[in-house]
């Protein structure tokens, strides 16, 4: 008898093959008690239908705030390595004049403390008090009115997080820096825009007519203003403090013009937030250090909000540093201003452009002659200078340059003659 058969009447049901069970089928091997007799029956068994279940989140969009999803990315000014590829051009072949930075760069004390940091692995200190001290003895100005962040732009952000409810409104008056309204539209604010008059110059009692009949909380003031260079008087500023709003004044560029800075008035003035910079005067723009004066009734609560280790080790340190060699920030400043004079004269001498009168370290033309301000930016470009231009209607017929070195005016004029 084969060895297959079972010793008693019935069934002996042996496992399934491997090739079977992958294919999803289920063996039965059936052997009989039958003498010399065996017979095998396959029964097969369809697998059950596996049903297409949908995915618990359909998009990850989904768990964003509605309004972002309509919001306009930020156009940021590019590095020298990226430029460097997009132009095939060395780093120290471009001219750079699009962002404002000084280059001349920072005191060289900067460099030596950056290289002397003892504790670069232990957080920053979240008060940034030995830069809060020293700004706070440079400006006459008790340390509790001032709180550093990381560049004037954090501030900013800082400032609408904690004042602006959802649907709360902002006066901006462009054109203008545009981070206003950029930071207004991520914290779903709405932005009342009171343009300037012509000379780019502010429009008091536009301003005043719109907080009257749209009731925001903030309104944004920049001066010198970015991208003209124009100054508001103190008239102006003191105007705009008697309405019933937050008054946010931008003074990044203050140091360049021969007005004193307002950072004192927060003493006076419960509404009034003054916003400077060391990116510009001090060069340490790829730091990111900024700072403003607060009303001491509601920096209080600004310091609850912002981040515990906002300004790094590295920031603090250098910012420090470049205020121990006032008189190097000093010579630099007025080598800007002079070559900023030399810049304006030269540039009245190109038949196509109208230079505006600046107290920054910039200078806005105007491009005339029917020639079109974005092909004129693009041309530069390929010559190895970079300029500022604007897509927004109010400026897409002008150009903004950084005033450079000498040798910097020297290049850019002698291509703008060729041209």
């Amino acid at each position: 008898m084969s060895n297959l058969t079972a010793r008693q009447p019935g069934c002996l049901r042996l496992p399934s093959s491997g090739l079977q069970a992958r294919r999803g089928l289920t063996v039965s091997t059936i052997v009989t008690s039958a003498p010399l007799r065996s017979s095998v029956k396959i029964m097969a068994t369809a697998a059950p239908e596996r049903v297409e279940q949908k995915p618990a989140v359909s998009s990850a969009t989904q768990f964003l705030r509605p309004h972002l999803l309509k919001l306009a990315p930020y156009t940021p000014i590019e590095p020298f390595e990226i430029l460097s590829a997009r132009y095939g051009r060395k780093p120290e072949d471009i001219i750079k004049l699009d962002a404002n930075e000084n280059p001349y760069g920072p005191p060289p004390e900067v460099r030596e403390a950056l290289a002397k940091m003892p504790f670069p692995h232990v957080y920053p200190d979240p008060e940034t008090r030995g830069l809060r001290r020293a700004l706070a003895q440079m400006n006459d100005l008790p340390v509790e009115h001032i709180l550093v962040g990381c560049g004037a732009d954090e501030l900013i952000d800082l400032l609408m997080r904690c004042v602006l409810e959802s649907g709360d409104k902002i006066v901006d008056c462009p054109p203008t820096f545009t981070m206003y309204a950029f930071d207004a539209d991520v914290n779903d604010a709405k932005v009342v825009t009171v343009p300037r008059l012509d000379g780019f110059k502010i429009d008091v009692e536009g301003i005043r007519q719109a907080v009257a009949a749209h009731k925001p909380k903030m309104v944004f003031l920049t001066s010198p203003n970015n991208p003209d260079g124009s100054m508001m008087t103190e008239e102006e500023v003191r105007a705009i403090l008697e309405l019933p709003v937050l008054v946010v004044l931008d003074e990044a560029y203050i140091e360049f013009s021969t007005e004193k800075s307002k950072v004192k008035w927060v003493q006076q003035y419960n509404n009034l937030v003054v916003l400077r910079t060391f990116s510009k005067s001090a060069a340490l723009a790829g730091l990111r250090v900024g700072w403003g004066a607060f009303p001491l009734e509601m920096v209080e609560y600004i310091w609850r909000a912002k981040q515990p280790y906002n300004v790094s080790v590295a920031a603090e340190t250098a910012a420090c540093a470049a205020l121990t060699n006032m008189a190097y920030l000093d010579k630099v400043r007025n080598a800007l201003v002079s070559e900023r004079e030399r810049l304006f004269a030269k540039l009245k001498e190109i038949p196509f452009l109208e230079p505006y009168p600046s107290h920054a370290n910039f200078i806005l033309a105007k491009v005339t002659q029917g020639r079109d301000a974005k092909a004129l930016k693009d041309g530069l470009a390929n010559r190895g200078i970079m300029v500022r231009h604007y897509a927004k209607k109010e400026l897409s017929g002008y150009i903004r340059i950084s005033v450079g070195k000498p040798e910097h005016t020297d290049a850019l004029i002698e291509v703008l003659k060729s041209m």
